[in-house]
């Protein structure tokens, strides 16, 4: 007999769109877009019309003529998410955060406290409406996969609670976009091959789905389709990686345009790592191209790494030699920086200047120190004057032409 389903996913509805429209009363009902030269989030009133975020702004206004852009608000979204899952931290305390917007909780042992986990489910909703002013679609299932597409299900602004007897037939008919993992390029080669419908991917072939999606991806999604899911709530989410990405829309695969985007991450991903007092060996970068491919390459250093500058010419260099790779490649639309391998508050040590080569990107030399030094003081700038008060020359001038990853802090999602 399967166990009971006590596992909630709740996730906020378009969340940073739904913030805007909180805080401006004049643009509730309407179709809006967060973002400017690319659609950072979407309004469902947008979304009606084929908005989605990532996409170019030029291309969302001709979908939508009368989409309405609007900047965002970090700090409210960073404020009214961590409201929502204070809601959900009243009914347990078995709550894991996977984003700014969606938490799983697991109710088993407080149903004796506040009733069944359906009712949970409402009371967590209503509060989030009545005191927060914020849409939240919930899902209640036995697992972790069940209950997040559960909550898919329920958008916008619903409940969807999956009987465990009936979870086979509740997964049989759905996409196959709806599973955790399957992003746009692994649904299109999906798709490709007829598997349209998760039943449809759980009566596949495990080896054939390897050998589609790579060995790991494969198999947890094969597990998945076939309703297999043992992950426990973990409450204790400690940082892997930090990463930041920019969607640039359709640009050409130039050291002008990637260069002071890769700047712009690097400082981001930089400041956050310094703030938390950590560290990280691997560089990684992912190009995509016009065909929605992505190509990932990675280096490992002898030491951990958060100055800005390093971050920033490592990735450069790494960009640099994929594009040498697919030189027939002439645009990229989306740039991304992961760094991982991390460490708190490393140690460091000081080398002798031996004329090394790239000692630049070493933390202990001369040259490095120099450049930890200097990014402090900006650090201490922005804590006190705020962002924008300082900054590097290259990300300064050319910020505007890549997407805010404040999103991709806020939401600490891998690459």
């Amino acid at each position: 007999m399967p166990g009971a389903a006590t596992i909630l996913h709740a996730d906020l509805d378009s969340f940073y769109a739904s913030v805007e429209q909180l805080l401006d009363s004049s643009l509730r009902g309407k179709a809006i877009a967060v973002g400017g030269g690319v659609v950072l989030a979407a309004s469902y009133e947008a979304k009606a019309f084929g908005v989605r975020g990532g996409m170019a702004g030029r291309k969302a206004r001709e979908l939508c003529p009368h989409l309405i852009f609007v900047g965002g608000h970090f700090d409210e979204y960073q404020r009214l998410g961590d409201a929502a899952i204070k809601v959900l931290d009243d009914f347990t305390p078995l709550v894991e955060r996977i984003s700014i917007d969606e938490a799983f909780a697991d109710v088993e042992g407080t149903a004796h406290l506040f009733g069944p986990p359906v009712e949970i489910a409402r009371m967590v909703r209503r509060r989030v409406k009545d005191e927060l002013g914020l849409p939240i679609s919930v899902g209640v299932a036995r697992t972790k996969h069940l209950a997040k597409i559960a909550s898919q299900v329920a958008k916008p602004d619903g409940l969807v609670v999956v009987d465990p007897e009936g979870e086979t037939a509740f997964l049989k008919d759905l996409p196959v976009g709806l599973m955790w993992g399957v992003g746009p390029v692994t649904e299109a080669r999906l798709l490709a091959e007829g598997i349209r419908t998760i039943g449809e991917m759980s009566a596949a072939s495990p080896d054939a789905l390897k050998r589609l999606l790579g060995e790991a991806a494969g198999e947890k999604l094969a597990d998945l389709a076939s309703n297999r899911d043992p992950r426990k709530i973990v409450t204790d989410r400690r940082a892997r990686s930090a990463g930041a990405q920019s969607a640039l829309g359709r640009q050409p695969a130039e050291e002008r345009i990637y260069r002071p985007a890769l700047w712009h991450l690097a400082d981001r991903i930089g400041s956050r790592l310094r703030n938390k007092g950590l560290a990280g060996r691997t560089v990684t970068v992912r190009v995509r191209f016009a065909d929605m491919r992505a190509v990932t390459r990675a280096v490992t250093l002898p030491k951990p790494i958060a100055a800005t500058a390093m971050l920033a010419e490592l990735a450069t260099a790494l960009v640099s030699g994929v594009l040498t790779e697919f030189s027939q490649e002439r645009v990229i639309t989306l740039l991304a920086i992961s760094v991982s391998h991390l460490e708190r508050r490393p140690l460091l040590q000081l080398e002798l200047p031996l004329g090394l080569p790239g000692e630049a990107q070493r933390p202990g030399t001369r040259r490095g120190a120099a450049r930890w030094v200097a990014d402090r003081a900006v650090d201490a700038v922005r804590d006190r004057f705020g962002w924008e008060a300082i900054g590097y020359g290259s990300v300064v001038l050319e910020s505007g032409r890549s997407v805010p990853d404040a999103f991709r802090e806020l939401a600490e999602k891998s690459l």
